[in-house]
């Protein structure tokens, strides 16, 4: 079978679903059965031409058996019964594990015996002697996860899982942990990295099985979890349901080596997580963090995602985490481009790499950086020829050799990094993780200033309207009291104008990322700017000038802060010409200002910082509101006594 006829049996399985079960991790759960059912009705076709007897449909279950169900005397009510007998036998005690995990429990969410049929006829064009596409169709659907962006489950690029592996490097003896192991990418890589390694004998497979250990919270990941690796040639899977953040069961549990892309979101409140952790944080990416080093055996190493937050936010807990880190176990930092988890999210990442060993020898942190990682950065993510991994993962390769060799790293210059010693990321208490940052202290005078133009696709003001009216219906235009005094944009106040008014104007639309400035205003309101995350369609007033900026030099979150500073600092009443009781900035002056460029990825660490500080304040204003609310409930239990 070809790639693209996997992928054309994949959608039409999907189409046939989606509008029973609209879903997309819940399809997956459906052709994941199906396909899985087809597989072992062929291994117990093929045990019977051996010679031997069914495994699985065995007796007067052998009408369950798929050839039965695909007979074309079969009318789609019987095929409907058949099928759910025989998940329901595949789900019976007496099965092995990993495949009564697939099935227990398991139901058709529907009740349309024509679709099921259509359904199980479109699974049955996948040839099950080749198991190695029936991964690749599985690989296809763990692809169209989205849902899981939900719960910050981003699923990890295959390539990035790889190149961890085998920056990792785990041995047939070892133990190995996955604590958040989504649909099992880091465990299926494992398994066939230490396979590939060299020969193992039937005794380390098994002992393999049995150290190769995964923890999801969701029930479906562990089931999708267990499937993969079953795919990979793995009988017996050892994957659990575990909340690994707030139960104690598992505690005193240690490895050897531990791998993980942990969940980035933390429900509103935060993680209420139990008192044997050393942060003292509700972040969930700080608590994995936490639970990975403190989970590690003596000597034990770990390769692990984090988002940025996690590289340079100054909350306590953040700072407390990194320094713990440069202080026990962290040796190296990889950091990911920007689009590595689209189309799920656009969040920057980077990787962690622990060895508690190799960190009491070195005296510094090595830092990497990959720019490009073989694909574009849109939600695409199409192939292209430019990859740094290779080259990062033969020069962290090689520092970690000198490390495990105890040869000297004073002459190690990586062409895709730098080492920087510990004791100046301990300098001033913040513990930063960000390489670029070091990269640039030296020479931070140099940071260019550039003029707004240089960086500004498009300067635009927009066009007058004095017939609208403060509504909520109609065509939107923005005006000046739709950008708040801290930069957030705001709909209060909202003027909309008529379709006649805004005919021929529509250019004047908004887009992700468009910044917006007042530029005519009482003077002391000239420049107040404010970032735009979603399409408005419609248009702004004159009092606005809408910037485009291009995204390869500037980040347009860190343009509307910059800007929003300078007004906060008075710069733009210095430039405000006065007239008529206003005063403004013209398009002209707007663009020779001069602002600061550091790198692209300082840019967005600046930005990360600035909205972590923003949701500190968020959460503690609701806490203030929260408190007050109290008492005046307390104050009201006393009047009325």
């Amino acid at each position: 079978m070809e790639v693209q006829e996997v992928k054309n049996i994949v959608s039409t399985a999907r189409d046939l679903l989606v509008g029973k079960v609209p879903l997309p991790v819940d399809q997956c759960q459906e052709i994941t059965r199906a396909l899985i059912y087809k597989f072992l009705s062929a291994e117990d076709a093929t045990s019977v031409d051996l010679g031997g007897a069914p495994r699985y449909f065995t007796g007067q279950h052998a009408e369950c058996r798929w050839d039965a169900l695909m007979s074309p005397g079969q009318t789609a009510n019987e095929v409907d019964r058949l099928y759910r007998d025989g998940m329901a036998l595949l789900g019976r005690a007496d099965v092995m594990p990993a495949i009564r995990t697939i099935y227990q429990d398991a139901y058709i969410p529907y009740s349309d015996p024509i679709i099921l049929r259509d359904f199980l006829r479109a699974i049955d064009r996948f040839d099950t002697d080749d198991t190695e596409k029936i991964g690749d169709a599985y690989e296809m659907l763990l692809q169209d996860l989205g849902a899981q962006a939900s719960a910050g489950q981003f699923r990890t690029p295959r390539h990035v899982i790889d190149f961890i592996v085998a920056v990792i490097d785990p041995q047939k003896h070892e133990t190995i942990l996955d604590p958040a192991c989504g649909t099992g990418g880091f465990l299926a890589s494992t398994w066939e990295y230490i396979n590939r390694a060299g020969r193992l004998s039937a005794a380390d497979r098994g002992n393999l099985a049995r150290n190769l250990v995964g923890y999801d919270i969701s029930p479906t990941m562990a089931m999708l979890s267990t499937v993969n690796l079953f795919l990979h040639h793995q009988q017996q899977p050892v994957v659990s349901v575990y909340d690994t953040l707030t139960s104690e069961e598992r505690w005193n549990d240690h490895f050897d080596v531990i791998l993980a892309n942990p969940p980035f979101m933390s429900p509103k409140g935060g993680i209420r997580p139990h008192g044997r952790f050393f942060s003292n944080s509700r972040r969930s990416e700080v608590l994995f963090v936490d639970y990975i080093m403190g989970h590690l055996n003596e000597g034990g190493r770990a390769g692990v995602i984090v988002p940025e937050g996690v590289i340079f936010q100054s909350q306590r807990a953040h700072t407390q985490l990194r320094r713990l880190l440069v202080e026990t176990a962290l040796v190296a930092v990889v950091s990911l481009p920007a689009g590595v988890f689209q189309p799920y999210s656009g969040v920057k990442t980077s990787i962690l790499i622990l060895d508690k060993t190799l960190a009491r020898r070195a005296d510094g942190i090595a830092f990497f950086k990959a720019e490009n990682d073989g694909y574009d950065l849109g939600a695409q993510r199409r192939p292209i020829d430019r990859n740094d991994l290779p080259a990062v993962r033969a020069e962290l390769s090689e520092y970690l050799r000198r490390l495990r060799a105890g040869d000297s790293v004073d002459d190690f210059a990586p062409a895709t990094g730098l080492v920087v010693a510990k004791e100046r990321i301990a300098e001033g208490g913040d513990y930063n993780l960000s390489g670029e940052r070091y990269r640039e202290n030296d020479k931070v005078s140099n940071w260019r200033m550039v003029p707004l133009k240089e960086v500004a696709k498009e300067i635009k003001a927009g066009f007058a309207c004095g017939k609208g009216i403060v509504s909520t219906t109609g065509i939107p235009h923005i005006r000046p009291m739709n950008i708040s005094e801290n930069g957030q944009f705001t709909w209060q106040g909202l003027k909309c104008i008529t379709e006649e008014d805004y005919a021929g104007k529509e250019s004047y639309a908004l887009l992700p990322g468009d910044v917006l400035f007042n530029n005519t205003n009482s003077k002391e309101l000239v420049g107040k700017t404010c970032h735009i995350t979603e399409y408005i369609d419609g248009g702004f007033s004159n009092h606005i000038t809408r910037i485009r900026v291009n995204d390869e030099q500037c980040d347009s979150a860190f343009l509307a802060h910059v800007l929003h500073a300078a007004w906060r600092s008075g710069t733009f009443q210095e430039r405000a010409n006065k007239w008529i009781g206003q005063a403004g900035v013209n398009t002209k002056s707007l663009s020779e200002l001069q602002i600061p460029l550091p790198p692209l990825e300082v840019q967005r660490e600046i930005v990360a910082e600035i909205e972590g500080y923003q949701r500190a304040i968020d959460e503690s204003r609701e806490s203030i509101v929260a408190l007050e609310r109290n008492i005046a409930d307390t104050v009201a239990q006393v009047w009325h006594s």
